[in-house]
C-alpha cells in the first residue's frame, strides 16, 4: 500500500510476513493530522491482517526520524475544539500502537522530539544508531508532553520523562536513551540498523504468530485505561495552545 500525501507520504510494503510502514514529510519528518491519522488506520488495517506477524516502523531519510507535531497546524489552532482535535491525533496513534496485535519495530535512524519521541516510546522494541538523540521541547514552546507522557514514562520511567521534561532545549543522547531502556539495541549507523532489524524481524516472525500476539497484550497490561486518559491529556493541550505565550513561542521557535 502506499498513499502519497501533499504534505508528505505514507508507505507500507509487506515482506513474507514482516510489514515495513514508512512516514515521510519534508519537514524533519513531522506529522500534520493527515498524515498522523493515515498512520493510525495503516497501524490498525495491519493489526487485523493475519498475512501479518511483524510491524517494522520507519521514515524517510538520513535526517531526523521525527519532529513531531506540525508548527504550521500547531499555529493555526482557533479554538480548543480544534486544539484538542490536533493533539488527539497523537492520542489515536499510541493508542493504535498499544492495541496493536503485532509487535511493533522501530527503526530509529535519527533525532526524534517531541511526538517523535513518544512514537519511539510506544514501539515494543526500538533499534536507534549514534545519531538519535531525543528532546522534549514542548515546555519551551508553551506547552507540555501531555499526550504522550504515559508512553514515555512507561518506557524510560518517570524520573528520565520529568528530566527530559524540565530541560527542555537540552538534547539527550543516544547513550542516554538506551541506558534508560527507550532503545534496546544502538549501532553505528544506518547501514547497520538495518542489518539487525533485517535479522531480528526474521527470527521475531519465524515464532508462533500466536505467541506473539498474546506476549502483546501482556507487553501492554496496565494501560487499558489510555484510550481516555489520552485524550484527556489533548483537551490539556488544546487549551493551552491557544494562550499567547504559546503562539509567541511557537512563531519565535519556527524562525
Amino acid at each position: 500500500m502506499e498513499q502519497k500525501k501533499s504534505m508528505g507520504s505514507l508507505t507500507t510494503t509487506i515482506n513474507n510476513t514482516v510489514a515495513t510502514v514508512q512516514f515521510s514529510h519534508p519537514a524533519s519528518n513531522s506529522f500534520p493530522r493527515k498524515l498522523l491519522d493515515g498512520l493510525t488506520e495503516e497501524l490498525s488495517q495491519l493489526s487485523a491482517n493475519a498475512a501479518v506477524s511483524v510491524i517494522i516502523l520507519r521514515s524517510e531519510g538520513t535526517g531526523a526520524f521525527c519532529a513531531g507535531a506540525s508548527f504550521d497546524e500547531l499555529l493555526a489552532v482557533s479554538d480548543l475544539e480544534e486544539g484538542t482535535e490536533f493533539f488527539s491525533g497523537f492520542a489515536n496513534l499510541i493508542n493504535a500502537m498499544r492495541k496493536c496485535s503485532k509487535i511493533i519495530v522501530g527503526r530509529i535512524h535519527g533525532k526524534a522530539v517531541g511526538g517523535g519521541v513518544g512514537i519511539a516510546a510506544a514501539c515494543d522494541y526500538a533499534f536507534a544508531t549514534i545519531e538519535s538523540a531525543i528532546k522534549l521541547s514542548e515546555l519551551a514552546i508553551g506547552i507540555g508532553p501531555f499526550v504522550i507522557e504515559p508512553a514515555v514514562s512507561r518506557k524510560i520511567g518517570k524520573t528520565a520523562m520529568t528530566d527530559m521534561t524540565l530541560a527542555a532545549t537540552e538534547w539527550k543522547n543516544t547513550d542516554w536513551a538506551h541506558d534508560k531502556g527507550l532503545y534496546a539495541k544502538v549501532v553505528e549507523n544506518q547501514v547497520e540498523l538495518d542489518i539487525h532489524i533485517a535479522h531480528f524481524t526474521e527470527k521475531l516472525a519465524s515464532y508462533n504468530p500466536e505467541a506473539l500476539v498474546q506476549m502483546k497484550k501482556i507487553i501492554w497490561e496496565g494501560t487499558e485505561g489510555w484510550d481516555t486518559l489520552l485524550l484527556e491529556r489533548a483537551a490539556i493541550s488544546g487549551e493551552l495552545v491557544l494562550s499567547d505565550f504559546t503562539k509567541n513561542a511557537l512563531n519565535q521557535f519556527k524562525k
